[in-house]
């Protein structure tokens, strides 16, 4: 069979990065991790072909030439999806489709002609024996989760590495945590359940084969769910794997808060490579804490823990919600102080959703108070359940703290504040041509025609003085804050 895997484009988000991607000449923040590890699934007497829309187009040609067309997205996808969808019946093409937005609402599309659901390890090998048999089914779901020990190394050869910023890597999958209003656990479960040593041996060595330099992304929901293994097993590996291969890589991840209670834990990330970590604090109120079962960020002083995190040299970057149930109007300047002093740079401030399946989902549901689709954007202006605060005081209070946040005043002082007590064990942004060009870049659309010049050249000429080790970290903030404030910008306008 001739299977082409086709990645939906992902819309100008905060995450997707794409008015700093111009300035590093990159098309993509991240390539698709998961499709690249089903075309592993797929037996190689197949010929496989792969197409990224955030990096290139859909032809007719390409789909004319397959036989079957492997399509995997997340909710933010559902638009490109659809047109997706279209294009393949235009062109009598057979839709494979799988992934968290065809599981969370498979009677969305019954238009496709497989709907291949949960984890890929368990429904696609069912699928491709039907296939070979002539016999494919409609749809193919689990009642079970996969044992990722058993999961291929991804099919790397498939993309064009060089469109994208950063690439990406799985160790775990799963949360210990039961937070309501996150559906991982519905999706990937409550206890993590972990790759081993060899495995991720095994795909840092396929990584560094490509000659990849740069960012490492574990996408894991949790990093730390399972801190034994990490610290026992995987850990120590990675530390001698990245001696052994002159420290290639510069790791992000997502941990909950209370890494910052394990100094042992933090100091080997940091000598593993990691550099940066995401941390839900979602909100600065006890009683939200509580209304949404955040129960590892209750009881703490969070920007104690923040600046922990950062003395051991990883920067914290931070995911904030407004539109709990408990807030009270004193919510929007509370996070804003929180995030300043904090010194939180990349400092995400969403509505609260409700995914289908979460357990936020179902009581809002109850109490007949779900009004919409959620859209899977973390940070525009949309709203799936009828809040408790009223409407248009929420969303004058959300917009107050992007505006004050992301105000070149505001960011740029931030970045100073985390500057002054961030203390990477090694700086792995790489001096390569692209990062010259992306400075010199910058230097023209933010420190000379940019609204914020003046801000711009203080930072430049404060890390030159005081900071010149981490000058290659201040101008990625630069360049992130570009995109930032674009972002919000367009949101706050509509």
């Amino acid at each position: 069979m001739k299977i082409l895997f086709v990645y939906p484009e992902i819309p100008v988000t905060y995450w997707g990065f794409q008015y700093a991607l111009k300035l590093i000449s990159k098309k993509a923040a991240y390539p698709p991790l998961g499709l690249i590890t089903i075309a592993s699934l797929v037996p190689d007497h197949h010929e496989k072909k792969l197409i990224d829309l955030n990096v290139e187009k859909l032809s007719d040609k390409d789909l004319q030439w397959a036989d079957y067309v492997f399509i995997s997205a997340m909710v933010i996808q559902k638009a490109s999806v659809r047109k997706i969808i279209e294009k393949c019946k235009f062109n009598d093409a057979k839709i494979v489709a799988g992934g968290p937005l065809f599981t969370a609402e498979p009677n969305m599309y019954d238009d496709v002609d497989h709907l291949v659901l949960n984890e890929g390890e368990i429904t696609i090998p069912e699928f491709l024996s039907d296939m070979a048999k002539g016999t494919p089914k409609h749809i193919y779901t689990a009642n079970e989760f996969a044992d990722v020990r058993e999961t291929p190394v991804p099919q790397w050869s498939l993309l064009k590495l060089k469109k994208y910023g950063s690439l990406n890597i799985q160790y775990s999958r799963g949360c210990p945590f039961n937070c309501d209003f996150c559906d991982i656990t519905n999706l990937f479960g409550h206890v993590p359940r972990t790759k081993n040593t060899s495995q991720i041996i095994a795909e840092l060595d396929a990584i560094y084969k490509t000659g990849w330099k740069g960012e490492l992304f574990f996408v894991d929901d949790n990093f730390i769910g399972n801190k034994k293994k990490l610290k026992e097993e995987i850990l120590p590996a990675i530390i001698d794997w990245m001696e052994e291969h002159d420290r290639p890589f510069g790791f992000l991840t997502e941990a909950s808060i209370n890494m910052a209670d394990d100094e042992i834990l933090m100091r080997m990330m940091v000598e593993a490579g990691f550099n940066s970590v995401f941390v839900g604090i979602e909100t600065v109120d006890e009683i939200c804490l509580q209304e949404c079962q955040k129960t590892q960020n209750q009881n703490r002083d969070m920007v104690v823990c923040v600046k922990s995190i950062q003395e051991a040299g990883m920067e914290v970057l931070g995911g904030f919600i407004v539109g709990f149930d408990n807030e009270s109007e004193t919510i929007f300047n509370r996070i804003i102080n929180f995030i300043q002093e904090s010194g939180i740079v990349t400092a995400m401030v969403g509505l609260l959703n409700a995914p289908i399946g979460t357990k936020l989902y179902k009581r809002l549901q109850e109490e007949d108070r779900i009004d919409d689709d959620f859209t899977g954007d973390n940070t525009d202006f949309s709203m799936n359940f009828i809040p408790k605060m009223d409407r248009g005081v929420l969303e004058k209070g959300y917009k107050h703290i992007i505006s004050t946040i992301y105000s070149p005043e505001y960011y740029y002082s931030r970045i100073i504040t985390l500057l002054n007590n961030y203390r990477p064990a090694k700086i792995t942004e790489n001096v390569s041509f692209t990062n010259i060009i992306a400075f010199f870049r910058s230097i023209f659309r933010i420190g000379i025609v940019g609204k914020d010049r003046k801000y711009y050249w203080k930072l430049i000429l404060w890390a030159i003085r005081h900071r010149p080790d981490v000058f290659p970290i201040a101008v990625r903030f630069l360049i992130y804050g570009y995109h930032f404030r674009k972002i919000y910008e367009i949101e706050a306008a509509k």
